[in-house]
């Protein structure tokens, strides 16, 4: 429009389009604004291992065992406890920096628990309001849960026990849990927090956890282990009418063996595979190769056995010898590195000797070599001879003898004695049994990882604290290993670090558009994925907790 001849006339018109063109355009325009700002956020492995709590319940359960929640909290018992065992499996990391992570991952969106009430001091509060009773009665729920969630098969367990090295004051009487001992991880320096597991065949996951303070022998604590497991399976049995206890079988290793365990086992009517020290059966290991015969070529390739009856601990029971050519390798190659370290040694002390120039009496010098060749294998084929009255006379020859070596190689190596009340089980399938044991060891491994489901770091040092953070650590173990089951059944095979790895892979990327007046726009979506990543979403139901464009 323009004025002509002082007067208002259309000079220029063009055709723009329907309305709905129209809104159309200005769609496009306002799409094309770029964003202000980004944020990528945590969301694959915090989602995935949410999901198993909430198919499990774990809060619901928690809050039911201990009761509402205090007004003042900022989320239940539940909650902090079950965000605790999150953490443990994807971050490991202390209280007092669990906020800040907590900013760098997408779970406030679906959880609906902000970032703002978890300070440190909340989860104190919820640690402290739960019991030792109480998180009893939680864990025998959750592992009935899990048995029936997941359909687990609990007619084969594996019983192990381990110790985790804190860093507890030594002046600290606050936690008589956390004593000095025989430290696994070589600490004997700091005090120990002892834990006894009973796992399934099965996929590896705890059912059973007893946790005792760190000076205690393995072997004292395997009938409370036995207790906890027979007490736990009565429930299930009641509850969902599972496997009686005779077709229960509990393996464990040589570190438990006593008289008084194998009574407590008998009495309990549960099945077992143990094992005997070769040493403790010098007659079964002087038989001839020719009395083995192979197990079963397709599942254990090379591996003969021989199936005998002896007394053991006081009763005759069916005991199986095995050699397997992997460990019969394995522990020559051992043995060497062993015999070298121990002969390098042994001549650096002769030279030192040689040179005339020592003070030290033959009682030092005897001391000396027994701690180098402390080894029971070492002593049978290191031959040496102290010659000298005197410090300055002292002169030390070793030799070693190869045919007694050879001959301890044909008695030994390879070999293990497996110890039974399964009368009905073939030898194959008692070996089978007996290897589960790895599963134990393994979930011991696993909570030993710095990265993921780890134990530490333990900032806690009253005796109650550090049972609760035992519990979350258990339980996140569960998670972890249920996560790993339900992607091997899915055809995905991959460790525990592996498998949330490719689920950390999995991102959530948030785009903060320029304000128009008012709050600013935010977009949310998630980041490209492999082929992998896309069947995990699948096994995990990661489209659940996804955010919707």
């Amino acid at each position: 429009m323009a004025r002509v001849d002082g007067k208002p006339k259309m000079i220029s018109e063009r055709y723009l389009g329907s309305a709905a063109d129209i809104e159309a355009l200005l769609q496009a325009q306002e799409r094309a604004v770029l964003p202000a700002r980004s944020r990528h956020l945590k969301f694959g492995d915090v989602a995935a291992v949410w999901g198993v709590l909430d198919r499990l319940g774990v809060i619901e359960l928690i809050d039911t065992v201990v009761g509402t929640r205090r007004v003042d909290a900022g989320a239940s018992v539940g909650s902090y406890l079950t965000l605790a065992a999150l953490n443990r499996v994807v971050a490991p990391r202390s209280k007092l920096a669990f906020a800040d992570w907590w900013k760098t991952t997408a779970g406030d969106r679906f959880t609906r628990i902000p970032a703002a009430v978890l300070d440190h001091r909340r989860f104190w509060d919820a640690m402290h309001a739960v019991t030792v009773a109480q998180l009893a009665d939680i864990e025998q729920q959750l592992a009935l849960r899990m048995i029936e969630t997941f359909e687990l098969d609990i007619s084969a367990l594996a019983l192990d026990m381990t110790n985790f090295a804190t860093y507890i004051d030594s002046g600290n009487e606050a936690a008589p849990i956390a004593q000095r001992g025989k430290a696994k991880q070589k600490r004997c320096d700091l005090r120990l927090v002892g834990l006894g597991l009973v796992v399934t065949r099965d996929g590896g996951v705890p059912l059973v956890s007893h946790a005792y303070p760190g000076n205690r022998p393995d072997v004292t604590q395997f009938a409370t282990m036995i207790d906890l497991l027979s007490a736990r399976h009565a429930a299930l049995a009641t509850r969902v009418g599972a496997p009686t206890a005779a077709e229960v079988t509990v393996v464990f290793d040589a570190g438990q063996n006593s008289v008084a365990n194998f009574t407590h086992l008998i009495d309990a009517g549960l099945a077992f595979i143990g094992s005997i020290p070769p040493s403790d059966c010098p007659d079964l290991l002087a038989r001839p190769d020719t009395d083995r015969a192979l197990v079963d070529a397709d599942r254990f390739a090379g591996l003969s056995a021989v199936q005998t009856r002896r007394v053991v601990f006081g009763t005759e029971r069916r005991v199986i010898l095995t050699h397997s050519p992997t460990l019969h390798a394995a522990q020559r190659a051992g043995f060497a590195q062993t015999l070298a370290k121990a002969v390098g040694k042994l001549t650096d002390l002769s030279e030192v000797l040689a040179r005339g120039k020592t003070r030290r009496s033959r009682a030092k010098v005897t001391a000396e070599i027994a701690a180098i060749t402390a080894d029971p294998w070492l002593r049978r084929v290191l031959n040496y001879e102290l010659t000298g009255s005197t410090p300055a006379e002292h002169r030390l020859t070793v030799t070693v003898d190869t045919k007694a070596q050879d001959a301890l190689e044909i008695e030994v190596f390879g070999k293990r004695i497996l110890v039974t009340n399964r009368e009905d089980w073939s030898v194959a399938e008692v070996v089978a049994g007996y290897r589960s044991q790895s599963d134990a060891e393994f979930s011991f491994r696993q909570l030993k990882d710095p990265r993921v489901v780890s134990f530490s770091p333990m900032h806690h040092w009253t005796e109650h604290n550090i049972r609760v953070h035992t519990f979350t650590c258990v339980l996140a173990l569960q998670i972890a290993h249920l996560m790993r089951r339900e992607a091997k059944r899915a055809g995905l095979h991959a460790s525990v670090r592996d498998l949330l790895d490719q689920l950390a892979g999995i991102a959530e990327t948030v785009l903060i558009y320029p304000s128009t007046g008012g709050r600013p726009k935010a977009r949310r979506m998630l980041t490209e994925t492999t082929d992998s990543q896309d069947k995990l979403t699948e096994i995990f139901d990661l489209t659940r907790w996804a955010p919707r464009t």
